[in-house]
């Protein structure tokens, strides 16, 4: 999944007023006829809901609109240049070069000027005056902007899957929406972030995230850190999914993952959460884990299938809540 790109856009130039007089069969001598320029286009960004990554961006890396035509005799205007509209994921965020926030694309059909076209030069005819009958010149249009953009993609899911690598999160997902991630039995094959719709009944639904293992120093980058991380700032809910059968306990991997969402941003600690104990199939026991109302614990396993509706619907019930 390609969720960073960089883009050069370029906004067109406005076309150059015109120098020209009137030459009409009984009026030799004519006054000024020049007309403008047209303004250059603009360069848009527009939200939309049916793009999901920036692959575009890999190969496609420099939008330029149109520029404006020149002004033409007989007080013609030059035509505006065409505009250029950027269709982003919804949950872009767009920086400036110096990766100052522009805008967070969050709806549909959002829409932000990234680069002012130039405007249009004006046409001698706007020089007339008393003193001056036949003014033999006219303005250049201006240039349009150009600027380096930055393009970082952050997830918009209702639900985050936070856990080691190898826990059991691709799996999970797997069988619990109608997403079909790879799924090895070995660390990081998850290399990038899948969303699958998972069905709590009839009438609710909603998006889980399953996101790159998180490793210990992931707040400093380590492993697929920021990778994983950024995503799920955006997430309404949390589940911590532990394996039982990992070589550390359950209670000291949870400390671990949330020492590491800690330290790469508080806020995340205050989400709602569940801990979800996975791969009871060959380990009992809670882990050292202990329920709370405010964070329940649940025992499934994902590969056998066992107690996922309980937490299809302990997660619709969290979600509610928390709306």
């Amino acid at each position: 999944m390609i969720d960073r790109a960089t883009i050069t856009v370029t906004a067109g130039n406005g076309g150059n007023g015109c120098v020209a007089f009137r030459r009409e069969k009984y009026i030799p001598k004519g006054g000024p006829s020049g007309g403008d320029g047209g303004d250059g286009g603009n360069v848009f960004a527009v939200g939309h809901k049916d793009v999901n990554t920036l692959i575009n961006f890999r190969y496609n890396q420099l939008f330029e609109a149109g520029k404006g035509e020149h002004g033409k005799g007989s007080n013609m205007y030059g035509k505006d240049g065409q505009d250029v509209f950027i269709p982003l994921p919804l949950g872009t965020v767009i920086m400036d070069q110096e990766r100052r926030i522009i805008c967070d694309m969050q709806n549909h059909g959002q829409t932000l000027l990234l680069a002012e076209g130039g405007k249009g030069g004006k046409g001698n005819t706007h020089f007339k005056s008393s003193i001056r009958q036949a003014p033999r010149f006219a303005t250049p249009g201006k240039p349009g902007i150009e600027r380096k953009i930055i393009l970082e993609l952050k997830l918009i899911a209702d639900v985050g899957l936070v856990g080691e690598p190898n826990a059991g999160k691709s799996t999970l997902l797997s069988k619990i929406s109608n997403a079909h991630p790879k799924i090895a039995d070995y660390p990081f094959t998850t290399l990038e972030p899948h969303l699958g719709i998972v069905k709590a009944g009839d009438d609710f639904s909603f998006v889980v995230a399953d996101i790159p293992g998180l490793i210990e120093g992931a707040h400093d980058g380590k492993g697929l850190g920021h990778e994983f991380l950024r995503h799920i700032e955006r997430t309404k809910v949390l589940v911590y999914l532990l394996d039982l059968g990992a070589a550390q306990p359950p209670s000291v991997v949870l400390r671990k993952l949330r020492n590491e969402l800690k330290l790469y941003n508080p806020a995340l600690l205050s989400k709602p959460s569940l801990i979800v104990l996975n791969k009871t199939d060959i380990k009992k026991g809670a882990g050292g884990i202990r329920a709370s109302k405010k964070r329940p614990v649940l025992a499934i396993s994902a590969l056998k299938g066992i107690g996922l509706q309980k937490l299809i619907f302990a997660i619709k019930d969290t979600l509610n809540v928390s709306a």
